[in-house]
């Protein structure tokens, strides 16, 4: 999700040598399903649930509709992702100081944005995922062009964190989503409840865990249950027509997230 589009290529180029140095650590497709490169970067009434290994359960949010997206958001073709999965979890880990760079990026009260383009594809998946009792829980969406530039401030690692350019793509155009599964579990650890009932499915790494057995079709180091639920994952967003990144499981890019478009900065609130 933070990768550069330089180390995108790269590893897609060499998934075959990745996958002798990480003894097959991309060769854990279902049959059929090849990896697909990707590349990165929120539809409208959410609430939003952060969950942290130090704290409570988050708090349950009524479906009762926030105000509407802000017009420039809007204007762009931006929409509050519960427009097409209302009964999403949204933890978005840039809005706390859980992740990499370890201070809160996003205002508390941000949404999860993405282009209305990706409105039907994210129901078609939700669809899929919800016949089998799991739930979409949302970590990243749109992402502003500001909020690139500081990350690449914090690490500014080509190799690890995409060095702003100008132009949008991908999460900052809310072309991509990061995202992962939930399912009912009454036994649920503290840490991995993200609402009422309802606990992240073990997955095999935790977000931007920038290692091997974080490759989309990792085996080394991964669980065959964690493997089973990433084929899950991409199946059902294969099935809305968002193609996974095979260097992160949890980011998956929709129609046009490859278009180098002018520089968008909107807000998230």
């Amino acid at each position: 999700m933070v990768l550069s589009s330089a180390r995108r290529a790269a590893m897609v180029a060499v998934s075959a040598a990745m996958a002798l140095a990480f003894s097959a650590a991309c060769a854990g497709a279902t049959p059929g399903e090849p990896p697909a490169a990707g590349t990165r970067s929120a539809p409208d009434t959410s609430g939003v649930v952060h969950s942290s290994p130090a704290s409570p359960a988050p708090q349950s949010f009524s479906p009762t509709p926030r105000p509407a997206v802000d017009d420039r958001a809007r204007a762009l073709g931006f929409v509050d992702v519960r427009t097409a999965v209302p009964d999403a979890v949204v933890d978005l880990r840039y809005a706390t100081p859980r992740n990499f760079v370890g201070e809160r990026l996003y205002p508390a009260n941000a949404r999860c944005l993405v282009h209305d383009s990706l409105v039907p594809g994210l129901r078609t998946a939700a669809e899929n995922l919800r016949a089998r009792g799991e739930t979409l829980v949302f970590w990243d969406c749109y992402r502003p062009h500001s909020v690139q530039q500081r990350m690449f401030e914090k690490v500014p690692d080509p190799a690890w964190v995409a060095a702003p350019g100008p132009y949008s793509t991908s999460h900052e155009s809310g072309r991509s989503v990061d995202a992962t599964l939930a399912a009912r579990n009454p036994n649920c650890p503290v840490h991995r409840r993200v609402g009422p009932g309802l606990c992240l499915v073990d997955m095999g790494t935790d977000f931007d865990s920038f290692t091997p057995n974080a490759t989309a079709y990792a085996t080394q180091g991964v669980s065959a249950s964690a493997q089973a639920a990433r084929a899950r994952l991409r199946k059902a967003m294969a099935a809305g027509g968002l193609e996974v990144y095979p260097g992160e499981w949890w980011h998956f890019d929709g129609p046009g997230a490859d278009v180098r478009r002018p520089i968008i900065d909107v807000p998230l609130a």
